[in-house]
């Protein structure tokens, strides 16, 4: 991948991350909530995970060139961690607005399949910082 692609991804997240905040804001204003609700996340996250993590990698492949044949496969993983996590924070959201009662196979589904979505970006977020110490340990010595 190159630096572009890096600022092309980040470029996605940040609509992502503002579709997500104006969601939050007019869904709850909308449905007259006021409470605590997971929606108020989705912004942060693809903010965070979204648009800085790509910005830094994009810097990072401008000094390090640390790109490899595996970071393609690797970054795959992430997006669908990141994306599969934030989808369960819509998901669990939208629940707690509209006061919905989910039976407890239905809670820990959702649980679940956002627990898959974090383990993923952990797994992928460290197979990527390995990969860029392993390029800058190159580069030093």
């Amino acid at each position: 991948m190159t630096a572009k692609k890096y600022i092309d991804a980040a470029l996605l997240y940040a609509a992502l991350a503002l579709t997500g905040g104006v969601f939050y804001r007019e869904f709850t204003k909308y449905s007259g909530f006021t409470a605590k609700t997971t929606l108020s996340v989705v912004h942060a996250h693809y903010l965070m995970m979204g648009v800085f993590f790509f910005l830094l990698l994009a810097l990072m492949e401008k000094s390090f060139a640390f790109t490899g044949p595996k970071t393609g496969r690797v970054l795959a993983v992430y997006h669908l961690g990141l994306n599969l996590t934030v989808a369960m924070l819509v998901v669990r959201g939208v629940v707690q607005v509209r006061g919905l009662t989910l039976s407890r196979g239905l809670d820990a589904s959702l649980s679940g399949v956002a627990g898959i979505g974090h383990i993923l970006l952990g797994v992928s977020l460290v197979l990527v910082l390995l990969q860029l110490r392993k390029s800058t340990c190159r580069l030093s010595a």
